[in-house]
């Protein structure tokens, strides 16, 4: 290939290992660095004790993202993991043995909202034929757009829905149901773009069509399934993975971004691609080099940090299903306590996986892994005394509101907080999701891709478009990709 270039990647998340591959499939010498030693970013998997517990991501939604990832090389999903779909999706707790179960089609959720509320189910299936039309424009067109130009967003169907990007999830929902439990039923999906629904535009309801329309699904042995299969897939079109290799500096001549400094070794480069934490990577390069200032940062909204519980049980747990959602406490609170008034909420909702239900090899035979997070805000103190005083609380309650004693039971236990972000994956402030698409923080509006200030320095993942999430990641190594291809072609005119 003429145009053949050495790309040097940082950091091995979903972002940087979709790049890899569109890049070494192009025909570039694509290596990818890792500080951590296995590959995977947030998406890592722990192994202790028997158990086995994914890192980070959890829930695999829209798998058309997946697929059309996949396609791009010959491929399907079924080359690499087998999916099984979540029957029930999840189920969300409000009290002892209270609790409302999503299923796993639409028609079975409406009959679920018309039980609660009279008249909810015809009001939530036109909800979701909006949420569908959003999704169709959403995720088949827009997110796969640079966020170069605001004009990226000028289409004729979104001039059809304006008025969507100036109102909010929060509003809508509340305009079309009144019980408070499907509002937040309703609400809850959008926390994954890491903002409060009151703060997310309505335009992102194709959130809620990820969640209903399309499901919850599971890769057969976790979602590690999906870093094993990409890095499969990039080492076939011959990446090269270098692991424990911190990166400590770029190096910039005649404003190019020339090589790297790995372990102390210089590795010179043509392209220079960053999938590590946007802020960090800018503070590898030299200050006049830097596009956005610590004021920029400070300036920004960002997306929850986490508190993690990864824990072997050793006998089967009750009453729960694979994917479960704690919301006995104040929602509203809650959200209070991570975005508007940062501090460790005195009653936190919490999350609870159990993946074991589903797949028997994440557990030893008649034991249960189990996988707790409470969402926190970012940038908050983090200690051993108040990671132990929450577990204590969270599993308290687990306790009374499925009806069981498991405490006696743990014979596993491993805590990830904001603390091990920072030093795992140099994430800014300690968030967990990157930054939340609010209005202002939404494609064009979000950090470049291209480095407004260095040649052949690029970025990709959760702080750059379009934004946070694992199918979001996967379509930013796209377009960075396209970027830098579309240098080289310019090059060579």
């Amino acid at each position: 290939m003429k145009n053949k270039k050495t790309i040097s990647i940082l950091g091995s998340g979903f972002s940087s290992l979709a790049a890899a591959c569109y890049l070494a499939q192009s025909g570039h010498e694509v290596t990818v660095y890792e500080k951590n030693s296995t590959v995977g970013g947030r998406a890592r998997q722990l192994k202790a004790a028997g158990f086995t517990f994914d890192m980070g991501p959890s829930w695999y939604w829209m798998p058309d993202v997946f697929d059309r990832f996949f396609a791009d090389f010959g491929k399907k999903t079924i080359d690499y993991y087998e999916l099984i779909k979540l029957s029930p999706a999840y189920r969300v707790y409000y009290g002892i043995n209270d609790f409302i179960t999503i299923a796993d089609n639409l028609q079975e959720i409406v009959t679920t909202f018309e039980s609660i509320e009279k008249g909810s189910g015809t009001v939530l299936q036109e909800f979701m034929a909006a949420a569908k039309s959003n999704y169709d424009i959403a995720i088949k067109d827009l997110v796969y757009r640079p966020g170069v130009s605001p004009l990226e967003l000028v289409t004729l169907e979104t001039a059809q829905k304006v008025g969507q990007f100036f109102s909010t999830i929060s509003k809508d929902v509340r305009k079309k149901f009144k019980n408070q439990r499907l509002i937040q039923i309703l609400e809850f999906p959008v926390l994954f773009l890491g903002a409060k629904p009151s703060d997310t535009p309505s335009f992102y309801s194709f959130m809620n069509y990820a969640d209903f329309g399309l499901g919850t699904w599971h890769p057969k042995t976790g979602m590690f399934d999906v870093v094993n299969a990409i890095e499969s897939l990039a080492k076939s079109l011959g990446v090269t993975f270098v692991t424990d290799a911190a990166v400590t500096k770029i190096k910039v001549e005649n404003k190019a971004a020339t090589s790297l400094v790995v372990n102390g070794e210089t590795i010179f480069s043509d392209i220079i691609l960053s999938g590590a934490d946007y802020h960090h990577t800018e503070t590898l390069l030299d200050q006049e080099h830097r596009a956005y200032s610590e004021s920029y940062w400070e300036s920004r909204v960002f997306a929850p940090s986490s508190l993690l519980f990864y824990v072997g049980f050793n006998k089967k747990i009750s009453n729960i299903s694979h994917h479960a959602l704690f919301f006995d406490v104040d929602f509203y609170q809650h959200a209070k306590d991570i975005y508007d008034e940062p501090q460790w909420p005195a009653e936190p909702l919490f999350y609870a996986n159990f993946p074991s239900l589903t797949d028997p090899t994440a557990a030893p035979d008649g034991m249960e892994s189990g996988f707790f997070l409470v969402p926190l805000a970012p940038g908050i103190v983090d200690t051993q005394a108040l990671r132990d005083e929450y577990f204590d609380k969270i599993i308290d309650r687990f306790e009374t509101l499925t009806q069981q004693k498991v405490k006696e039971n743990i014979i596993y236990q491993k805590s990830f907080c904001k603390n091990d972000f920072v030093s795992d994956y140099n994430s800014y402030k300690g968030n967990a999701y990157g930054m939340a698409n609010t209005l202002l923080q939404t494609a064009f509006l979000r950090p470049k891709l291209k480095s407004k200030k260095v040649k052949n320095l690029y970025f990709t993942g959760q702080l750059t478009v379009p934004g946070p999430g694992v199918p979001p990641a996967l379509i930013s190594g796209k377009l960075v990709s396209e970027l830098i291809n579309k240098q080289f072609s310019a090059q060579n005119l």
